[in-house]
């Protein structure tokens, strides 16, 4: 009988002993990290579709989106540190609270226009440097099955073609580098109206600019606009995982050169 009881006994502590791990993961995953899929193909090449991460959500500080608890009597963001320009964030859209991730070009009081597809940045352009191509094959992309845009004509050849992309290397204030592609030659959004980001919000692009629907387009028209610090969620340090394919199973469409890489 003592055999028998001390045997129960085992199943329940291992029980208890997994409820609480589920327990701390999960409050680990809702205060500190959250996974992040990426959907779309609005951050080429920093960013692929089918590429894996997670986002650093205490980066900037606390947040109602960070808060663990439906009743947080946070409003707005208690700041640890300010974001960066040119830190890859997630955030969520100030209209319609979908998970959106794009690159930080313009803090508050900043002005941020776009002319002939090259930033200029409080009456300053932000240099770019030609850097060859960006070379993927035009197929579907993803579980949603997205197809590429691409600056070549590789639609009208069709699937298995080689989609090509101009990519220069973009250096903003301070020194930071990345890439950025090219689609359109005076693309719809490559020449704006010069935009004032508000006190508390900030003004975000996506790498792959042809392709992205961000802080340039306003908020009436399905874009981003300005981006208030409260709808901040965290930035995004480093890709654990990517797979090109409908699904992560399938191992054969997986990136392995991408695993464990750094986001710049």
């Amino acid at each position: 009988m003592a055999s028998k009881a001390n045997s129960e006994g085992g199943i329940v502590e291992t029980i208890k002993t997994i409820v609480y791990a589920l327990l701390i993961a999960g409050i680990f995953r809702t205060i500190f990290f959250q996974p992040f899929w990426i959907p779309s193909g609005s951050m080429k090449d920093t960013l692929l579709i089918g590429d894996f991460l997670f986002v650093n959500k205490m980066a900037y500080g606390y947040s109602k989106h960070s808060c663990p608890f439906s009743m947080c009597p946070i409003t707005g963001r208690i700041l640890f540190s300010e974001p960066e320009r040119g830190d890859v964030v997630v955030f969520h859209h100030p209209v319609n609270g979908s998970d959106f991730i794009k690159r930080l070009i313009g803090l508050p009081g900043d002005t941020v226009q776009m002319r002939d597809g090259k930033i200029i940045l409080n009456g300053t352009e932000v240099p770019q440097v030609p850097d060859g191509q960006f070379t993927e094959v035009y197929d579907h992309q993803g579980p949603m099955g997205n197809l590429p845009r691409c600056e070549n004509s590789a639609g009208a050849v069709g699937i298995g073609a080689d989609c090509t992309k101009s990519r220069s290397i973009e250096t903003l204030p301070g020194g930071r580098t990345h890439d950025v592609l090219n689609i359109d030659t005076n693309g719809f959004a490559d020449n704006t109206d010069v935009f004032t980001v508000p006190a508390g919000n900030y003004f975000f692009m996506g790498d792959n600019r042809d392709n992205s629907q961000d802080s340039r387009y306003g908020q009436a028209v399905g874009g981003v606009g300005f981006v208030p610090a409260e709808d901040l969620i965290g930035r995004a340090d480093r890709i654990m995982f990517s797979s090109a394919g409908k699904s992560l199973f399938y191992f054969w469409t997986w990136r392995p050169d991408r695993f464990f890489k750094a986001v710049e």
